[in-house]
């Protein structure tokens, strides 16, 4: 069994067939999966998800590229991730790849995300994206380590993967990770820790091979599994275990849903 560690079921793409990716999901031996949230405008329908299908989870946040949105501060965060179905704060972040004119709220932004995190003990999804020496340093300043969390779709060298592990946090791989050219992301995905390895879909984006350039969507998440399985030349259902187990491990607020008769 698997679980999509990170996914956006609420977005069109996937929320106008929600009950055909749901049992798309359910026929591939997905039995959870998380929606993150990417602005508090649109949290509600993350949550209503979460609530209305046992095995989805929610997260509270607001992406490092979203402005003109509604602004997080602490008790609001606090307030929303008061929930037995939000599991995480995020996704948060650095991205200075389509905001690299406003980098200061981003860091402004990231480090409310760190402190809900912190006090209301639920870890972080962080996002980062041609800032990873920011997004370590802001890590390391607000002390993220006492939440933990996950790096999410990273695509980082094993450098910045090292640092991460060394703040407590785990590592979470995407489709990408199947790409042709992806060589040095999958060096990386072969050394992290098994203990501390997740996967995800990041749907409806970047579907793996071999449905790369279609909607992605959490059945999607066994052939990351199933590439990581080879890189690291185990099986895939050893793969599909320890990443079961490091997602209930992590999201301690998440709910099993117990195992299939």
């Amino acid at each position: 069994m698997y679980v999509d560690s990170h996914c956006h079921l609420d977005l069109p793409d996937l929320i106008a067939r929600e009950d055909e990716v749901l049992a798309a999901m359910r026929a591939a031996g997905v039995r959870h999966a998380l929606c993150v949230s990417v602005t508090l405008e649109a949290f509600p329908a993350v949550r209503a998800l979460a609530e209305r299908h046992a095995g989805l989870f929610a997260s509270v946040g607001v992406h490092p590229d979203n402005a003109g949105c509604e602004e997080p501060d602490v008790d609001r965060l606090l307030a929303l991730a008061d929930h037995p179905r939000v599991v995480a704060i995020g996704e948060t972040g650095l991205d200075y790849y389509w905001q690299k004119d406003a980098p200061e709220w981003q860091r402004t932004r990231f480090r409310t995300h760190i402190r809900a995190a912190r006090s209301c003990g639920k870890p972080l999804i962080i996002h980062t994206r041609e800032a990873a020496a920011d997004t370590l340093r802001v890590m390391r300043e607000e002390n993220a380590g006492e939440a933990g969390g996950v790096m999410h779709c990273f695509t980082e060298s094993w450098e910045v993967a090292e640092d991460a592990l060394d703040q407590g946090f785990h590592v979470s791989f995407s489709g990408i990770v199947t790409f042709k050219s992806a060589t040095a992301l999958k060096e990386v995905a072969a050394k992290v820790p098994l203990d501390r390895l997740l996967i995800e879909t990041d749907a409806p984006y970047l579907a793996p091979v071999p449905y790369r350039g279609k909607t992605n969507q959490p059945a999607y998440v066994v052939h990351v599994a199933e590439e990581i399985a080879r890189l690291r030349g185990v099986p895939v259902e050893q793969i599909a275990r320890a990443t079961t187990d490091n997602f209930f491990r992590l999201f301690r607020h998440a709910e099993r849903l117990p195992d299939p008769a």
